[in-house]
């Protein structure tokens, strides 16, 4: 069942509105309504989806915890325009949903790199018994191969994409990727010959690649499209120092500030989220 605040179009559901007018819900600009109608659904033995905007859930804040989340019920969260949004400017951009949503109990939090595993989250996300939220970015994919509608992934598992931890360089660096900037982070970690992992959750975090991380590098780099002020990077910060290990963190992402209008390349280049602000950030922190 899916539901939506009046983004039909704009979250893509028009298709599925034609081909299942039964299981689709559009509650118009009623974000609180959304969620709360949403967790008496899933009370009532449906499986809803919630197609909406990163910006808009905010609106639905208090009921994502009091309606869903205390109740530990299974709806899963759609969430588009997630980062950077680029045209509709400082009201529309997706900053704040991963800061927002980590420090709330029983939630699993994606966050994808590409549309398959975009799809392989939704997915996971569907058939999870619990409340989940895939969080995405405005725009269209890079042609990745889509999964079959079975397939799933592993809670809180991570994909290591490059290891560099046994090169012989002078400082062993590691980037965390969360979502949608992965391309960028692959082209830095190319040219600095650093480990690049791909971290896909940020609700639960994959502990165990931490600490081989923590364990086998000098530096470690997060880059997510949210804020720093308690995004992804935070939860890794605040891991790494609940274990007492000494070693160095750099979170690239959102500033403290509320984005402008502009293009999405336009912005992320502007805030240093291009591959060649990803390594100018690294090469100052480190002293490259």
């Amino acid at each position: 069942v899916a539901v939506t605040p009046a983004m039909g179009e704009g979250s893509g559901m028009v298709e599925f509105s034609q081909r299942f007018p039964k299981q689709y819900f559009d509650v118009a600009i009623a974000e609180q309504h959304a969620v709360t109608f949403a967790a008496g659904l899933a009370i009532g033995g449906k499986k809803p989806v919630v197609a909406i905007y990163s910006s808009f859930l905010q609106r639905g804040y208090d009921q994502l915890i009091h309606d869903v989340a205390i109740q530990n019920l299974p709806v899963m969260f759609a969430i588009d325009r997630a980062g950077i949004v680029g045209a509709d400017g400082p009201t529309h951009q997706g900053s704040f949903d991963l800061s927002f949503m980590r420090c709330i109990p029983n939630i699993v939090i994606m966050a994808p790199s590409d549309e398959r595993e975009c799809q392989l989250m939704l997915n996971t996300g569907f058939k999870y018994n619990g409340p989940t939220a895939v969080r995405y970015p405005r725009g269209s994919g890079n042609g990745a191969t889509l999964p079959q509608i079975n397939e799933t992934i592993e809670i809180g598992k991570a994909n290591t994409l490059l290891n560099a931890a046994t090169e012989n360089t002078s400082v062993r660096l590691a980037i965390l990727n969360f979502g949608s900037i992965l391309d960028e982070a692959k082209i830095a970690a190319q040219q600095l010959g650093s480990t690049l992992v791909d971290m896909r959750f940020i609700k639960p975090l994959d502990l165990a690649l931490i600490d081989d991380v923590v364990k086998n590098h000098d530096v470690i780099v997060t880059v997510e499209d949210n804020a720093i002020a308690g995004g992804a990077g935070s939860g890794v910060n605040e891991y790494v120092l609940s274990q007492g290990k000494a070693i160095k963190i750099l979170n690239i992402g959102l500033p403290d500030s509320f984005i402008k209008h502009g293009t999405q390349q336009e912005i992320h280049q502007e805030l240093g989220l291009d591959s060649k602000g990803i390594v100018d950030k690294i090469n100052t922190f480190t002293h490259l």
